[in-house]
């Protein structure tokens, strides 16, 4: 489903995938234009390792976006209250996200997320990441956006 304000997985902040999804979630729950569907997973899920990846609680990081700032300034507060990751382990970080459902343990997840939304002879959905792309409207395939 296409979502208004939310953008890809792919999109980077500061040179790291999905930090700007999740931003974008935040924003759209406090002016209430995100979807219920993706109300249960808020903080869970991709969410929850970006947190985890970056040292930080989630419940801080909406307290954060609900003052207002840009992508950047928030990740950079959070930089400093949470940890800032060095090249490489954002590089790493990146692989790991870009590559998630393919060939590890969240391949039964993404096969049956796969099956349920009718994407099951879809060769094109390869990864979580791809999958979130064809579940909103967005090509598949990869893209990173800066």
């Amino acid at each position: 489903m296409e979502t208004p304000g939310l953008r890809s997985p792919y999109v980077k902040t500061c040179g790291i995938y999905y930090v700007a999804r999740m931003l974008d979630k935040i924003r759209l729950r406090a002016s209430a234009q995100l979807p219920e569907e993706y109300h249960p997973n808020l903080g869970k899920g991709f969410d929850a390792r970006v947190v985890t990846f970056l040292e930080m609680d989630y419940i801080s990081i909406v307290e954060r976006v609900n003052q207002g700032g840009t992508d950047d300034e928030i990740l950079r507060w959070i930089f400093v209250r949470g940890r800032h990751p060095r090249d490489e382990e954002i590089e790493i970080w990146n692989e790991f996200l870009r590559k998630r459902g393919w060939n590890d343990d969240g391949t039964e997840t993404l096969i049956r997320r796969k099956q349920e939304s009718g994407f099951a002879d879809r060769d094109d959905v390869q990864t979580s990441f791809d999958y979130i792309e064809a579940d909103e409207g967005r090509p598949t395939g990869g893209k990173a956006v800066s």
